[in-house]
């Protein structure tokens, strides 16, 4: 990030000085810049002003055409190799500052633009508490506070995509909202690494143009930031819950029963009632530092109850219909996991990265129990995903990376054994 306000100021003031000092010494190394340097220290303690960006051009091949895929979308009907651009964004940010060089207000503004169009992404401004310092206030629309991957940056993260769970719960992970944290800015003791956020949410995320019902999403985080255990061991991690759901447009909502299938409730008094989104979960991050960089594992578990409709459980944007008719709305538990290595070789600027994950919409339901009254939103997937990353420098990375879905074998045409949906991408990230 660069501070425009800061570097505007100081080619001024250097100009200014140089015309004075070389119409009176004759020469620019002669200028004093100590006043120039306070000037520019005392911009940076009270003002900043930054501008970021990065964009994420990449290559595709994957083994049968038109095939599904949660790495970077689907292909096309007659398509198994494509060039995207999978990201471009650019960042605004802008904060104030106190006296005291603590942190008053922060404003951010982030848009992303592709070869699909160009999409909004964060848009929110937070608002510092300075006497106890301990609170803050985020309004806007910004990152839900669940979990480690959900609030991991695409710019950052080691695998090229959240996970498919990641994904279908929480598509395009951010949504309209505001947001109490609680988090001690002191030096003093252990509660500097503690922090605790709780927000409320209209519900639908980014896939929504609006919110179309008066229900909101209750999101709580307890997480530990990295505390060092030891020279050679870093741990962090949290806890998060989402208490949610949606109205029931329609009386019909089918659930799962005891014997492996889905029945109908369809009173009329169902309409107006909430229909249940709830999601649990837990991660821990460990590092450990050697002389060539770290080894470092992550892992993180959901389970909950996840109301969506009969051919998908990602949570609706809309009110779903069927021909201009309410659809009806199917409540199943769900549970997902991932797990990730990472190991530096022989120096920072090469990474092995290996990880595993899993979501399976419908526990209540496995393999050739899936039949015709279910859907491919009842199927379990399990993947596996390499990659090897270069850090040419601070700016560039590239990404190879070979990933293997594996869904589970049902009584579904479709799935009746593995889809033939395994793919590799070269990504290039470019960041400034």
């Amino acid at each position: 990030m660069h501070s425009l306000r800061v570097l505007i100021s100081a080619m001024l003031l250097f100009s200014m000085y140089s015309v004075s000092y070389g119409q009176q010494k004759g020469s620019l190394m002669d200028v004093d810049t100590s006043t120039v340097k306070k000037l520019l220290l005392t911009l940076k303690k009270y003002e900043y002003v930054g501008i970021s960006g990065y964009i994420q051009p990449q290559f595709q091949y994957i083994q049968s055409e038109g095939a599904k895929s949660f790495n970077g979308g689907d292909f096309a009907a007659n398509v198994n190799n494509r060039f995207t651009l999978r990201r471009g964004r650019l960042r605004f940010d802008y904060a104030r500052f106190d006296k005291n060089n603590m942190p008053q207000l922060n404003f951010v503004f982030q848009f992303d633009g592709t070869e699909r169009g160009v999409f909004i992404r964060d848009f929110w401004g937070r608002f510092y508490e300075n006497k106890l310092n301990l609170f803050s206030l985020t309004t806007g629309m910004f990152a839900r506070p669940f979990g480690f991957e959900i609030n991991y940056g695409s710019a950052d993260r080691e695998s090229l995509e959240r996970g498919r769970m990641s994904q279908i719960l929480m598509k395009v992970e951010r949504d309209m909202g505001v947001m109490i944290s609680l988090e001690p800015r002191t030096k003093q003791s252990f509660a500097k690494y503690v922090k605790f956020d709780i927000g409320a949410f209209n519900g639908q995320g980014l896939t929504a143009t609006s919110d179309f019902d008066n229900h909101k999403d209750l999101i709580t985080r307890f997480s530990i930031k990295p505390y060092k255990v030891s020279p050679k061991l870093i741990i962090s991690g949290s806890v998060s819950g989402l208490f949610g759901g949606m109205q029931q447009f329609t009386k019909y909502i089918y659930k799962m029963s005891s014997n492996q299938s889905f029945v109908v409730d369809s009173l009329a008094s169902n309409v107006g009632k909430i229909a249940p989104r709830n999601y649990y979960g837990a991660d821990v991050q460990i590092k450990i530092p050697n002389r060539v960089g770290q080894t470092e594992f992550r892992a993180e578990y959901i389970r909950g109850t996840q109301t969506a409709t009969q051919n998908s459980t990602e949570t609706p944007g809309v009110i779903p219909t069927i021909n201009g008719v309410n659809a009806p709305l199917y409540i199943r538990n769900f549970d997902g996991a991932y797990f990730y290595f990472l190991q530096h070789l022989g120096s920072k600027k090469h990474q092995f990265v290996a990880k595993y994950d899993w979501y399976d919409p419908n526990k209540k339901v496995k393999g050739t129990e899936i039949g015709k009254t279910f859907t491919a939103a009842d199927v379990r997937f399990n993947t596996l995903g390499v990659g090897y990353v270069i850090y040419p420098n601070d700016n560039l990375k590239v990404t190879f990376w070979y990933e293997m879905p594996k869904n589970e074998n049902t009584n579904l045409t479709d799935y009746r054994s593995d889809v033939k949906d395994n793919n590799f991408t070269c990504r290039l990230q470019y960041r400034f």
